[in-house]
């Protein structure tokens, strides 16, 4: 597109073509038909189409004068809309927090670690769920405030970030009532001999629950492993197999999905963090946030 397009041009033909020819659109504009006329040609110059075409008393949209006008009425309609957004953003300001949570952090946790901030009046709270290393691009890119993770940041030397630890909590084995009461004799023992579902290799947790079960020699029956952590809870619901919950969030667990906890899982600990840009947090909600643990 040449340097010489703007949207001055691209307007009068948007209602050009909208009024259906160019002396309605002056009328509309009260301006010359020779000032609108030459807007449009100019248009038409920068971008190297003709946009309109000849048809009877008045004037129709060539196949690249359909592309434009789609895309002109996107900008112009939210150009109409603007007033009102801005009125309404003044009468009711928001407190805005765009939080990064990765995918491999269960989904109650999530819920409590971002209860501080829920009661805040106007608040305005985005999540954003992915991978980590694509989260903290965009927490780099200042796309997010903060990221939610079961790990620290990854050393790197293209991007100072920070982690600032929120906590952790011991896990537990969960189940329907039928598998936890055959798998209540023998316990731990016991788990080599009933299905369980884990989570993919992808979270922290994973490599811990694995040595655990070497340390005491239990060979898992792994019939299922999943990277979003509520829909391996949903499967355990069903009844498909036992599988680990964070004790941090046992009532909600029994609440949500109607299961019963079997044991403890001794010794594995899930950590929780909060990156960010800055070494001491400037953000009044990730503030917040982080105070239980200041």
């Amino acid at each position: 597109m040449s340097t010489s397009f703007n949207y001055k041009h691209l307007y009068y033909f948007w209602v050009v073509a909208k009024e259906g020819g160019i002396s309605r659109a002056a009328n509309k504009l009260d301006m010359a038909v020779q000032t609108v006329s030459a807007q449009v040609r100019e248009l038409e110059r920068s971008l190297g189409y003709a946009l309109l075409k000849p048809a009877g008393r008045g004037l129709v949209l060539t196949e690249a004068g359909l592309a434009a006008m789609q895309q002109a009425d996107l900008i112009f309609q939210l150009g109409e809309n603007l007033p009102a957004l801005v009125r309404d953003a003044a009468s009711s300001p928001s407190v805005r927090l765009a939080v990064g949570i990765s995918d491999g952090l269960p989904k109650l946790v999530v819920r409590r670690l971002l209860q501080p901030v829920v009661p805040m009046p106007n608040l305005r709270l985005l999540c954003h769920e992915g991978e980590l290393d694509d989260l903290l691009g965009d927490l780099a890119l200042h796309r997010l405030d903060v990221v939610l993770s079961d790990r620290p940041a990854p050393p790197n030397p293209n991007i100072k970030l920070y982690s600032h630890a929120m906590g952790s909590t011991a896990v537990a084995w969960y189940g329907t009532a039928a598998l936890v009461n055959t798998a209540m004799k023998g316990f731990p023992k016991s788990l080599a001999d009933v299905p369980l579902l884990l989570p993919t290799a992808h979270t922290a947790v994973r490599t811990r629950l694995d040595h655990w079960f070497e340390q005491r020699g239990i060979r898992p029956r792994i019939v299922g492993e999943f990277e979003d952590s509520a829909l391996l809870k949903t499967f355990g619901a069903s009844g498909m197999g036992i599988f680990p919950g964070a004790d941090w969030v046992h009532d909600d667990l029994l609440a949500h999905y109607a299961v019963e906890r079997l044991g403890p899982c001794d010794g594995v600990t899930e950590h929780f963090f909060a990156i960010g840009t800055e070494k001491k947090v400037q953000h009044p909600l990730v503030q917040s946030l982080l105070q239980p643990a200041l």
